[in-house]
């Protein structure tokens, strides 16, 4: 069992910026941060293959939120530049293994922090 512990959320104007961290207390191959904005679908952000250092985006947010990682501390973390106000939501930490399809398999997932964004 991996428990993953967020922080770093709260509330920006449009244009600002917020990083949200994860810590997990054990290590698994890839990990992942979603949204879901009250009425939406959730929405996965981004994915980091643990070993290789890759990351994914959504589109929605390409060019403006960095996913990163420390080995070290087993945390990873969504660096949220130039926010918008539809990027409200609660934001979760998802981390599992890498499946037969290349996805990650969101076996745990953390409480998530609310990123509010005004305009």
């Amino acid at each position: 069992q991996v428990q993953l512990v967020e922080s770093g959320g709260g509330s920006v104007q449009a244009g600002g910026s917020l990083r949200l961290s994860c810590a997990a207390s054990g290590y698994t191959p890839c990990m992942d941060w979603f949204r879901q904005a009250p009425g939406k679908e959730r929405e996965a952000v981004a994915t980091v293959y643990r070993r290789s250092g890759f990351t994914s985006y959504a589109d929605s947010v390409k060019g403006r939120f960095t996913m990163s990682q420390d080995n070290a501390k087993n945390t990873v973390y969504l660096q949220m530049l130039s926010l918008k106000p539809e990027d409200t939501a609660m934001y979760y930490c998802a981390a599992g293994l890498i499946q037969g399809d290349g996805n990650c398999s969101h076996t745990y997932w953390g409480q998530g922090p609310q990123v509010t964004v005004s305009s």
